[in-house]
């Protein structure tokens, strides 16, 4: 799952395997969605604000996405249970990716370390990955902020 080399993923990358449980505890592979757009998305931690902010904004445009023949994909470092009480909680209707090991994030560069109340940890850099049909990165958001998130990405998808 690791990367060969030492450099940041590049719009126009192909787009690292993952291969994590889903919230319902069974197996998903990033290549299985090939010949769709994907929107993966990654979060530091299920049911807290911004993650519930951005998720139930994707949430929210889900329909619009399906008709751009786009896929939603969340992942983070919470276990299959926590992931589908947040599913439940809140209606997500897309798959949640269970990245406890953090083989993902690291994958894709977004594994960091973090300053949190003046403590450095290591944890999830919010960001989000616009995956082309071929499976190449199309777009990066870093440092996402949660508000708006969800429109910011759908206007960018109309733009490919």
């Amino acid at each position: 799952m690791a990367r060969q080399t030492g450099k940041a993923l590049q719009e126009g990358d192909p787009a690292p395997e993952i291969e994590l449980l889903t919230d319902a505890g069974s197996p998903f592979r990033l290549s299985s969605l090939r010949g769709k757009n994907v929107v993966l998305y990654f979060y530091p931690r299920a049911s807290t604000p911004g993650c519930t902010t951005e998720a139930c904004e994707f949430r929210d445009a889900a329909a619009e996405f399906g008709s751009a023949d786009t896929v939603i994909v969340g992942v983070s470092p919470d276990a299959p249970g926590a992931q589908a009480k947040f599913k439940t909680k809140y209606g997500l209707p897309f798959t949640l990716l269970c990245d406890v090991e953090h083989r993902a994030a690291a994958a894709y560069g977004v594994w960091k370390e973090k300053n949190m109340y003046g403590k450095k940890v290591m944890g999830i850099e919010r960001t989000t990955f616009l995956i082309g049909k071929d499976g190449r990165i199309r777009k990066i958001f870093a440092k996402v902020k949660p508000q708006g998130h969800a429109a910011q990405v759908l206007a960018e998808l109309s733009a490919l």
